[in-house]
Parts: structure tokens; C-alpha cells; sequence
């Protein structure tokens, strides 16, 4: 029986509007008053992820940038697992000397140097998830999204480094050159750092112990709950590590091929509401 559902949210959750869809919604709130715990798992910051849950009135708790942060439903940080200021340094360093774009995702917010690269990014994390959408739509969105204040302009990322006050959870590097960005992902494996994508063309880089299976794991320990009877939706590869831990893992109809069959099931495709598909199908499961 399924106790737990961790849900990611661009590709998954989400529909190529950037929106949780009326039946995705009904599900979730359908398994939690059936006492099922449901647990947003997602590449996003807390703000950008509760600006999605807050417009379809969805209350639960969120992992986070990748299991770098873990918040309660009422919005306080349960846990975090930041890289380090030297290892956070050393990113940047090397990135810089490549001369990729990237952005730093705090407990402050998310900071980047390149405007125009920051709707680049978001773009792309969209398009990738739904590949028929028309990307200028999709940058106008993304362009709404950062005026709403989710992206903070800096000049140089080293007065960044310097406060004492910022945790670093993740940064994101991003460039149309795909070949430069295995490179970069290869040469930084085994630097005490965990590297994964979420989209075609970003790396993204958290700390060692910051994936969403282990924030999974620990919030189910921590619930005396257990992993059998824990089930993940996703359609990328950081979700992975939620796979890989889980007594039943599905995969999206939009994901690719690779990541469908790593999984138990595949369901319908995010514009489908295929999470909507794949709870109702556990939750009638559950009533034999």
C-alpha cells in the first residue's frame, strides 16, 4: 500500500502552462483526505515552487533546488544539506573560467549576472519539459516570473560569497553547447559535489548529500514511514535518485526513454494529467 507520493513539478506536475491542472489538483487533495502524504520533490526554489502550489491551492510540504532544502507545509526549513562556501567558490571559479552562464540558488533567493541568460534558462527548463510548446510564449512567461522578483541581479558573485548569512544550495549552469556541458558535468563528478539536468541544455550543481532520494528518505524516516511504500513521479534525470529508492517509481509519458525504463510504470504526459492518472490508479489499488 502507498503511503507517501513525492511529486516533481516541471514535466510532472505541471502542464505546458506552467500550471497544475484541476485534475492533478483533485487527486492530490483526494489522496491526502484519504491520509496519503504527498510531497512536492523539484528542481525549483521554495518561491518559485510555492508560486505554482499557492495558485492551485495545493498545502504540503516541499524538497526542494534538489533536495538541498526541505520545507514543512506551513513554510518553515525543516532541513538543508548547502554546499559549502569553498565548494560553492570552486563552482563558480571553474564555471567563470569556462565562460558559462550560471546562477546561484540560496536560502536568500537566486542570484544571476546575466539577465537575458536567466529567461534563457527558465526557457529552456519549460521547452524541455514540453517540447511542442512554442518557446516565445514561454518567454514571456519567463520574463513574468522574473519581474515577480524570483531572480536577483549581481554584479559580482564573490561579494555573494563573502555574506555569512547565505546558505548555497545549487547552481545552474546553462549553454547551448552540449559538448561543453559533459565536459564541465565530467570534470566536476568526484569535486564532493552532485551533478544531475533537468533540462536539454543545464547542469546542475548541488552539494554531495543534496538529492531529492535522500531528502525523500529522510522525510519518510522521519514520518516512521517507509520507502516500500513510497511512490515517485518524475521525467528527468534528478529524479533519479528518487527512482532508485522507492517501492514504486513512475515515470511520465513525456520523459525520455531512459528514464521510462528505469521505472515500474510509465503514466500519461504532464499536459495529460498523468499524476492525476497515477495517483487515482494507487489510491483504487489501495481499496482492495
Amino acid at each position: 500500500m502507498i503511503k507517501t507520493i513525492a511529486i516533481d513539478m516541471d514535466g510532472t506536475l505541471l502542464n505546458k502552462m506552467q500550471k497544475v491542472s484541476e485534475e492533478n489538483k483533485q487527486a492530490i487533495q483526494r489522496a491526502q483526505s484519504e491520509g496519503v502524504e504527498v510531497i512536492i520533490a523539484t528542481g525549483r526554489s521554495y518561491v518559485e515552487a510555492r508560486f505554482a502550489l499557492d495558485e492551485a491551492g495545493i498545502v504540503c510540504p516541499v524538497i526542494c533546488v534538489n533536495g538541498a532544502a526541505l520545507f514543512t507545509e506551513e513554510g518553515k526549513i525543516a532541513a538543508s544539506n548547502p554546499m559549502s562556501v569553498a565548494t560553492a567558490k570552486m563552482v563558480a571559479g571553474f564555471l567563470e573560467e569556462q565562460g558559462i552562464y550560471f546562477e546561484v540558488y540560496t536560502s536568500q533567493g537566486i542570484y544571476s549576472k546575466d539577465y537575458e541568460n536567466a529567461i534563457s534558462v527558465l526557457v529552456d527548463v519549460f521547452v524541455t519539459a514540453n517540447p511542442d510548446i512554442d518557446p516565445e510564449s514561454m518567454r514571456k512567461y519567463a520574463e513574468q516570473r522574473l519581474q515577480l522578483g524570483q531572480v536577483t541581479s549581481i554584479s559580482d558573485y564573490s561579494e555573494l560569497f563573502s555574506r555569512s548569512n547565505e546558505e548555497y544550495y545549487k547552481i545552474l549552469s546553462f549553454s547551448k553547447d552540449l559538448t561543453l556541458l559533459n565536459q564541465i558535468a565530467s570534470k566536476l563528478e568526484g569535486q564532493g559535489v552532485t551533478v544531475t539536468s533537468s533540462g536539454r541544455e543545464n547542469v546542475e550543481i548541488m552539494s554531495e548529500s543534496a538529492q531529492k532520494g535522500t531528502a525523500l528518505e529522510t522525510y519518510v524516516n522521519g514520518k516512521s514511514g517507509s520507502m516500500q511504500e513510497t511512490m515517485a513521479i518524475g521525467d528527468n534525470y534528478n529524479d533519479v535518485s528518487m527512482f532508485e529508492r522507492v517501492g514504486l517509481s513512475v515515470a511520465m509519458g513525456n520523459a525520455p526513454l531512459e528514464i521510462k525504463n528505469l521505472c515500474d510504470e510509465v503514466t500519461g504526459k504532464n499536459d495529460e494529467s498523468g499524476v492525476a492518472e497515477a495517483i487515482l490508479k494507487v489510491l483504487k489499488q489501495s481499496a482492495y
